[in-house]
């Protein structure tokens, strides 16, 4: 009858730990896995499209740009920064889901494969697609949107790493073996 009162074993409560990390860890990627897909299916139907995204939007794109100016926005900030800001944007959460698609060891992995999925873009536009611009600043934005986005995936983890971290120490305080399991 050793194991009697097995659910108060040291040994059973940290295996339960251990699966319920795992499966934590497998829906994180998932998620990860099918955000970073969605972001994919936009950022590839935006950038390999055959004719430029803003084809035949130029006259919102001045309105908008007439909005912002009026609403304190610099004049300098024209077209050339509104495309390159968009292009930070679009990528940020490429670098988010891309860094939370690896375990926490391997989050650095997305740094290099930003530039890398920005570039390669770039050089299709280049070599199918005569229609579209490819540009040396397309792959500076994207890349800048993409570890902007990786940052904050990195910072994502280590709040949630500390927090578990705290919940853990809590716990094992208010559970601790000194105090005796009651016997039935």
């Amino acid at each position: 009858m050793a194991h009697r009162h097995h659910r108060f074993c040291r040994r059973h409560r940290s295996s339960g730990r251990r699966r319920r990390g795992r499966a934590r860890l497998i829906v994180r990627l998932g998620l990860a896995a099918i955000g970073l897909s969605l972001c994919l299916v936009v950022v590839l139907a935006a950038t390999l499209s055959p004719t430029p995204i803003d084809q035949g939007y130029e006259s919102v794109i001045q309105r908008v740009l007439m909005l912002l100016h009026r609403n304190g926005v610099p004049a300098w900030f024209g077209y050339r920064w509104l495309e390159f800001s968009a292009n930070i944007l679009m990528f940020v959460p490429i670098g988010y889901f891309l860094a939370l698609v690896f375990p926490t060891r391997f989050l650095w992995l997305s740094i290099p494969l930003v530039p890398m999925l920005s570039a390669s873009l770039e050089a299709i536009q280049f070599l199918a697609l005569p229609a579209r611009f490819a540009s040396v600043n397309d792959v500076i934005a994207n890349t800048a949107g993409g570890w902007t986005g990786t940052a904050l995936a990195a910072l994502s983890v280590a709040v949630v790493h500390q927090r578990d971290r705290r919940v853990l120490a809590r716990w094992r305080r208010h559970n601790s073996d000194d105090r005796r399991v009651p016997s039935a």
